[in-house]
């Protein structure tokens, strides 16, 4: 069991940074795969990003890459999403979220979300 809860979002505008960060509580945070999901209004939710619990492989969905970059402190409990190039279509609520597996499937554990708005 694992309990996530997401910080860092907020408004920005069109071109700018924001870094989101997730704090897990719960033991073993090493052996979890952790992702990021989005939901836009009025869409589902969204594969972003994922990495594997030593930090070493990473997977970005093809909009993502080259503009977001997942990483994680296993020290500290905690994944970052560092989001640079915003751009409107960003904006939505971004869910961390944690599972045994790699992949874009619907992970098993899911943080609140935090809202990132991206004006143009």
């Amino acid at each position: 069991q694992v309990q996530l809860v997401e910080s860092g979002g907020g408004l920005v505008q069109a071109g700018g940074s924001l870094r989101l960060s997730c704090a897990a509580s719960g033991r073993h945070f090493s052996n979890y795969v952790m992702g990021w999901f989005r939901q836009a209004p009025g869409k589902g939710r969204e594969f972003v990003a994922a990495i594997n619990g030593k930090g070493d492989s990473t997977d970005y969905a093809d909009s993502m890459k080259g503009r977001f970059t997942i990483s994680r402190d296993n020290a500290k409990n905690t994944v970052y999403l560092q989001m640079n190039s915003l751009k409107p279509e960003d904006t939505a609520v971004y869910y961390c979220t944690a599972d045994a597996f790699m992949g874009r499937h619907y992970y098993d554990y899911w943080g609140k979300g935090t809202q990132v708005t991206v004006s143009s």
